[in-house]
């Protein structure tokens, strides 16, 4: 397949697959369907295609940390207190069941430990939509579920970055200075966010014609000089985003200004290309086999979970709001990949994220369609 016919062949997927899921109100479906997508073609691409494809798939893992970053409004710290506790009770008895299944699968300590990070986590841009219209929770319940969903992100996106970081190098002292660090920038950003949010306003207001471009340049700058300082680039995005979340013009947030190069193609190029490096004989491994009876005990272990150690207070499929988590079981793929077997590794975390989101997103209610969406 040469790099014109992939490009044509991902073009129509990005016109149709979005308005497909949105149309079925399952929009979170969309990136994983791209995965699936990249697993079909890869064996097809040239070499020097798949290498492009890889190139542009950075850009694109770079940006949708961004967007991860915007998803994230922080509210005051004293609003957290019972969420944050919450999920304590959440992640804490899930962490020996997540790293053993990581071990028996093959995995090393630290790559289980980031696995379990991912697996832990909550997609926040995949499970908004069916929060926002969930009839199983009451006024009182649904902002402390949303709050419960973005701390979950947050924990999970900086145990990643902090684990990922050292993976190949091995835990130590910087370990532990490089998760305070991390929190220390989380808190940070949310006490200055007010301040970022107003000199984002002004500029944006000022780029009349050239608002696409400005983001995007703003957001690649932004990541160029944070890796000239040593923090690696899609880091950067993530806190960029968090600096950027309350930014808004004409109604439109960051978001919506950069979904023309960022939803509607690097993205979507990011979840190809993670699928196109994993060769398809690594899906039919024990390991991967291994990943669908870890999604169904994690599923499993999460149900009784709820029903008798932490409750969320709505019914008793609230805690699937919880569960779906492939977007940042893409963002741990991708660490894992570049190292040895990495493809039988990834396999296994794949399988087991993606069965754990497409359970929990097919058993929620279906969301209403607001419009074309990547979830």
């Amino acid at each position: 397949m040469t790099s014109i016919e992939l490009l044509v062949v991902l073009l129509m997927m990005i016109m149709a697959v979005p308005d497909l899921c949105s149309w079925i109100g399952r929009p979170a479906l969309a990136y994983p369907v791209f995965v699936c997508f990249g697993l079909i073609v890869g064996p097809l691409m040239r070499p020097e295609v798949s290498g492009m494809v890889r190139e542009a798939g950075e850009i694109g893992f770079v940006l949708l940390l961004f967007e991860v970053g915007l998803e994230i409004d922080l509210p005051i710290w004293r609003q957290l207190k019972r969420p944050a506790l919450f999920a304590v009770k959440w992640i804490v008895p899930q962490y020996p069941l997540l790293v053993a299944l990581a071990l028996y699968s093959g995995l090393g300590w630290l790559e289980s430990f980031i696995a379990a990070a991912a697996l832990s986590a909550c997609s926040l841009g995949m499970a908004h939509a069916a929060w926002k219209y969930y009839p199983g929770l009451d006024e009182q319940t649904r902002p402390f579920v949303l709050n419960v969903m973005v701390l979950l992100e947050v924990v999970a996106v900086v145990l990643l970055a902090v684990e990922t970081s050292v993976l190949g190098t091995g835990p130590s002292w910087y370990f532990v200075a490089k998760l305070a660090g991390m929190a220390l920038v989380v808190y940070t950003c949310s006490r200055i966010s007010v301040h970022i949010t107003s000199l984002l306003q002004t500029a944006l207001e000022r780029a009349t014609r050239w608002r696409l471009h400005f983001v995007a340049l703003l957001v690649l700058a932004v990541c160029a000089i944070g890796e000239r300082l040593g923090l690696s680039a899609p880091k950067t995005a993530f806190f960029l985003g968090l600096f950027s979340s309350r930014v808004r013009h004409d109604g439109r947030s960051l978001e919506d200004y950069l979904a023309p190069i960022s939803k509607r193609l690097l993205i979507p190029l990011f979840f190809t290309s993670l699928g196109s490096q994993l060769p398809l004989a690594d899906l039919f491994t024990v390991s991967a086999l291994f990943g669908v009876f870890s999604a169904v005990a994690i599923l499993v272990f999460r149900h009784y979970l709820h029903r008798s150690f932490a409750p969320t207070g709505g019914d008793a499929n609230s805690y699937l709001l919880l569960c779906p988590n492939f977007t940042l079981v893409a963002l741990a793929a991708s660490s894992l990949l570049a190292q040895p077997d990495g493809g039988v590794l990834t396999a296994w975390l794949l399988v087991t994220g993606l069965l754990v989101t497409l359970y929990s997103i097919g058993t929620l209610p279906a969301a209403k369609a607001d419009g074309p969406s990547l979830a």
